[in-house]
């Protein structure tokens, strides 16, 4: 295993989604994989029954320990549930991960509709979180969360990503799974920095790629910002 990575995320007894998923991705790539925990969501396929919180000095003690311990090569941020974790988290990764590459997964809201942030927190996670990040991974409703409006379709995902950039992260992957048609195509945008630091330039390509018609889609978001 040549590389170290860190997932911050909630938990899926099931297996398909969370920490879990991330975990097992970072084995597939041949990576070691290291976990904090930031929420207890009870759920399976099928969806959401309850939450627990995870209180903040346990947060932060356990991303102390790995730091302490073992430097990550990469972080992957998923569930942060709430606007005092994404504070703390935020706080720490700025004393303890510069020069780290780190992929937000904007995790929202499940599958079957119950909420995996907090509503409240949208905005601080805008502010606090995504100025720090390499990448930021949001499907279409993720995008539309942060933005306040819905986007729908590829002209909307172009508009949209341009914004998300705005906020700081350095590059973002508007995600096309629920986009209806035979094609769920990504976006792919990129902050050019081999230009004048003073224009904003930015690079776009848009990833084509086929629908797999499956009902197995719980935890491809995870699976996918952990890849």
């Amino acid at each position: 295993m040549q590389h170290k990575v860190l997932t911050i995320a909630g938990f899926d007894s099931s297996g398909g989604a969370g920490m879990q998923a991330d975990l097992k991705t970072f084995s597939a790539f041949a990576c070691y994989g290291m976990s904090v925990l930031t929420a207890l969501p009870i759920q399976n396929t099928c969806g959401v029954r309850k939450c627990y919180p995870i209180p903040l000095i346990a947060i932060s003690d356990q991303l102390e320990a790995v730091f302490d311990d073992i430097t990550p090569d990469a972080i992957k941020i998923g569930m942060l549930f709430n606007e005092d974790i994404i504070c703390l988290v935020a706080n720490i990764l700025k004393q303890r991960a510069i020069d780290i590459p780190i992929v937000l997964d904007p995790v929202m809201v499940a599958k079957s509709g119950d909420y995996l942030l907090l509503p409240s927190a949208i905005n601080c996670l805008k502010t606090e979180l995504i100025t720090l990040v390499t990448i930021v991974t949001p499907n279409l409703a993720e995008a539309g969360c942060l933005l306040d409006y819905e986007v729908r379709n590829k002209e909307d995902m172009l508009v949209a990503g341009k914004k998300i950039l705005a906020f700081g992260a350095k590059a973002v992957l508007i995600k096309g799974g629920h986009l209806l048609g035979h094609n769920c195509d990504d976006l792919l945008l990129r902050k050019d920095l081999s230009k004048d630091t003073t224009k904003i330039n930015n690079s776009q390509e848009w990833l084509i790629t086929p629908r797999i018609d499956s009902t197995n889609t719980h935890g491809t978001g995870c699976t996918l910002s952990a890849a």
